[in-house]
């Protein structure tokens, strides 16, 4: 019998698939602070218990019946195609790989803000984009050694990234034991932005509990994929939810004050708990999470264009392989588009990600409806209820998106005085999504033509 994980995996069995999808989603607490510094412990960690339920767990199960179902390499691009049309697939591709464009350049900047807690004068600029720009090659060089062993290796680091954080939680729990400090449930401060401050706290626990559906894409390198896909979901699901409440949940009964809490002060709450040895142990973990969310995330979108390039939708060098079966040109390609990204704000686009990446969900959700009634004899390994739950399946999430809709309505992309400073995030996705029909039509028309004149040339 195979074991679960070895040393040299040929594909991704299930414990590397749960931790790939973990730092596809998640990769622990890094990157939720701001959760807490806008929203105060009471409505933290309610809202990072009541989105899985609303906002996770739909959209969990409708990947895995999917994933399960029609596991080919490209994922919800393949599930729209064949569930919505051509066109319907092509906006699902454009909408998810333009999303990865502001998606990316996250992760190296969390890598370089956490390295710069060892040494400020490390990460000084232009030191900070040579970081960044450090962490884009080493992921694209890990990358094309296969997506097994990025999903290995996924392994190691999570347990890395997480240690600090067991150790972490006990102590907050050890001291609110021992010490019985007053626990401020409520808001850090009042404020006339306080509305302001719980909707960006949702936004942020939406974009922190987002990308289920990246591990789709690599179904080609996973091992029994319409078994071990629905496993690693819902494992992957319950991993991230408790890391996520654990750690504020330890802080706030440790007694330790919210107020300022943003991107990076884990440091200061583990210096605050365990001292100047947990503090570095914790600040490991965020550099740790930046290749990690990195590394994986490359791994699902470079899928994307070679399943693209299949249809004829891009041009067919990206169907290059290298000897381990790796996209060779899709992975050097997308690399050097998020590094040209990388020097641009996008630390303040979360919204722009989460609406672009939004839009496609629905159309996931949309495909799960129209191939139970295209497909009804589909063979279905894993099946999200009957015919009316699945239609329900949608509601959750389809609110939330329509929510982040309306609160980037007003949020400005550039500070006062700059180009961008009345351009809403809401107007600049929207022109981005409507970028989708031409770009298709564009390379549909070529694809068309070839088509013809191979059929002509068959007819003579």
């Amino acid at each position: 019998m195979r074991a679960i994980f070895d040393l040299a995996p040929r594909k991704l069995l299930l414990l590397p698939l749960i931790a790939a999808t973990f730092f596809m989603v998640s990769g622990g607490p890094y990157g939720m602070e701001d959760i807490l510094g806008g929203a105060g412990y009471g409505w933290s960690i309610a809202i990072l218990l009541v989105l899985p339920i609303i906002w996770s767990l739909p959209t969990a199960l409708m990947i895995g019946e999917l994933a399960a179902a029609i596991p080919d390499e490209g994922g919800f691009y393949i599930w729209v195609r064949r569930g919505l049309g051509p066109f319907w697939g092509y906006q699902e591709g454009w909408l998810s790989l333009s999303a990865s464009i502001f998606d990316m350049a996250l992760y190296p900047s969390i890598f370089v803000l956490y390295l710069g807690k060892f040494s400020s004068p490390l990460t000084t600029p232009p030191r900070d984009y040579l970081w960044s720009l450090a962490v884009v090659i080493l992921c694209c060089a890990w990358n094309l050694r296969g997506a097994p062993r990025v999903g290995a290796d996924s392994v190691w680091m999570s347990v890395l990234l997480l240690a600090p954080f067991v150790v972490f939680v006990g102590l907050g729990l050890w001291r609110g034991l021992t010490l019985h400090p007053a626990i401020q449930w409520g808001r850090p401060a009042p404020s006339p932005d306080a509305d302001a401050g719980l909707s960006t706290a949702i936004l942020v626990g939406l974009w922190n509990y987002m990308g289920w559906d990246n591990a789709s894409t690599v179904a080609r390198d996973v091992d029994h994929p319409q078994r071990n896909y629905p496993r690693a979901i819902i494992g992957a699901a319950i991993i991230t939810t408790v890391t996520y409440v654990l750690p504020l949940a330890a802080m706030a009964v440790g007694g330790l004050s919210p107020q300022g809490f943003t991107t990076g002060s884990w440091a200061i709450a583990g210096s605050q708990l365990g001292g100047s040895l947990l503090s570095t142990a914790v600040v490991a973990g965020g550099v740790i999470c930046g290749i990690g969310m990195f590394n994986a995330l490359m791994m699902s979108y470079t899928r994307l264009p070679i399943a693209m390039a299949a249809d004829g939708m891009l041009p067919r060098i990206f169907e290059r392989r290298n000897s381990r079966g790796v996209p060779w040109v899709s992975v050097l390609f997308c690399g050097l588009g998020w590094a040209l990204a990388l020097s641009l704000p996008f630390e303040k686009l979360i919204s722009i990600d989460l609406i672009l990446y939004g839009t496609s969900l629905i159309l996931e959700f949309l495909a799960l409806i129209a191939l139970r009634i295209r497909e009804p004899l589909l063979p279905r390994p894993f099946r999200a209820g009957n015919f009316t739950f699945a239609c329900l399946l949608a509601v959750g999430p389809t609110l939330l998106i329509a929510y982040a809709l309306y609160v980037s309505r007003n949020e400005k992309l550039g500070d006062p005085g700059t180009a961008l400073a009345n351009v809403s995030s809401l107007l600049f996705a929207s022109g981005i999504a409507l970028l989708g029909p031409p770009l298709y039509w564009c390379a549909a028309r070529p694809l068309a033509r070839r088509r013809a004149l191979a059929a002509a040339a068959a007819v003579e």
